[in-house]
């Protein structure tokens, strides 16, 4: 990379060098309090490893074949111990397509399968993360190199943690927490690693970028978030942007066993370094719910809004967002409107959650259309979750009629 911070992340290419690699780290030793070495560092750190499998069923209308997606995800990583306040994790990713691939892996690659629906879960294994973190200061992290970030609920910097390929960073980062009750992060990017994987033209983005979170948590009614995020993306410049914006959410005990939740965030959207000058929009959410009896009903109303331009979240976990079918993730140029009613509560165990979405334009009157989208989820131990998940788009004026249709397990150890 030219300029900013200089970070080599070499891809692994070959399946047998994670299998070695999971040898290697079944042989650690227990971790302990701190290292008197380097060696020992080295040697009492902690392996992890992560396995999840997702079958995924895409029906599209106007695409003749379904999408039958069949994906196993295996996470290797390893912490060694700390050694004068210094770590090293490193953590490896394979996705491998079991059995025949009738899927869009939407890589644009010449594999990809583009006579089925998209299913963003392309083969491939490669580095995930691995950074150097240092906690020799008070109240202090710095990590540097290729990492995970997910700041507030993920809606503007996240790490798209449902695909099978995470999205992460190649950067610095450092969190204080000096101030009672408060964090403050910043973030300087030099490389977006996408969900497509390196082997495309899409998994790298390269980016001179900062993120700056202030986070205060003691109020007794909340948490409020104030932040500043500024993207120059070298693969689009004319895209570069600034997001301020402020976040406040939490909730009220009121009479009996019923806990009142509320959120409110407002940002502005502008150009930054060479973006267009016509990049101002604005982003609203007010979320009002209740919690009674281990069941939590929320009704929200977001919109990101289309002035001179529609707002973006280039960065965000969208798949969270605006549905589960992934109608929306990229705004319309009219802007969008999503009011959602979302009820959630556990029976037998079993999380069961069933959202209800209405879309529309910021401008003008377009009904894009609606969607239901059902999930439960069941975990089994500490180690194993098994869960199911449901989505049904309903066009009107934008895209087509979609169902999709997930099973997955996963374990960690």
């Amino acid at each position: 990379m030219k300029g900013g911070v200089q970070i080599a992340v070499t891809t692994v290419s070959r399946r047998p060098i994670v299998i070695m690699v999971a040898i290697l780290m079944g042989t650690t030793a227990a971790p302990v309090s701190a290292a008197e070495s380097f060696e020992a560092a080295i040697a009492s750190g902690k392996a992890g490893i992560d396995l999840r499998y997702r079958y995924e069923m895409v029906d599209q209308a106007g695409v003749a074949e379904k999408a039958k997606a069949s994906t196993l995800r295996t996470r290797l990583n390893y912490q060694t111990e700390s050694y004068m306040d210094t770590s090293v994790f490193v953590e490896f990713d394979d996705v491998m397509a079991l059995g025949d691939v009738k899927y869009n892996d939407a890589t644009g690659l010449p594999s990809a399968k583009t006579g089925y629906p998209v299913v963003a879960d392309p083969a491939g294994t490669e580095v995930n993360q691995v950074y150097l973190s240092y906690k020799g200061f008070t109240d202090t992290t710095f990590k540097l190199g290729r990492q995970r970030i997910i700041l507030d609920n993920s809606r503007f910097v996240g790490n798209v943690g449902w695909r099978q390929n995470e999205q992460t960073y190649d950067g610095f980062t450092v969190v204080n927490s000096s101030l009672k009750d408060t964090a403050v992060t910043y973030a300087y990017l030099t490389n977006i690693n996408t969900i497509f994987g390196e082997e495309s033209g899409k998994g790298n983005v390269d980016t001179r970028s900062h993120l700056i979170n202030v986070a205060y948590g003691g109020l007794a009614a909340g948490k409020i978030s104030a932040y500043g995020y500024f993207l120059d993306l070298m693969n689009a410049p004319a895209a570069s942007n600034s997001t301020l914006g402020i976040r406040f959410s939490g909730g009220t005990k009121m009479n009996g066993d019923v806990k009142a939740l509320y959120t409110a965030e407002y940002a502005k959207q502008g150009d930054y370094k060479e973006g267009a000058s016509t990049i101002d929009a604005d982003y609203k959410l007010i979320e009002l719910g209740a919690e009674y009896s281990g069941i939590t009903a929320l009704l929200g109303y977001e919109v990101l809004g289309a002035d001179s331009s529609a707002f973006t979240t280039q960065l965000a976990t969208l798949h969270a967002f605006n549905g589960w079918a992934d109608k929306f993730l990229a705004t319309p140029a009219n802007g969008l409107v999503d009011t959602y009613l979302s009820i959630q509560g556990k029976v037998a165990g079993i999380k069961l959650q069933a959202v209800y979405h209405d879309f529309s334009s910021d401008i003008g009157n377009d009904q894009y259309g609606s969607e239901i989208d059902l999930l439960a989820a069941k975990k089994l131990g500490k180690n194993y979750t098994l869960s199911a998940k449901y989505a049904s788009y309903s066009a009107d004026t934008l895209s087509t009629d979609t169902d999709k249709f997930w099973l997955m397990g996963q374990a960690q150890f």
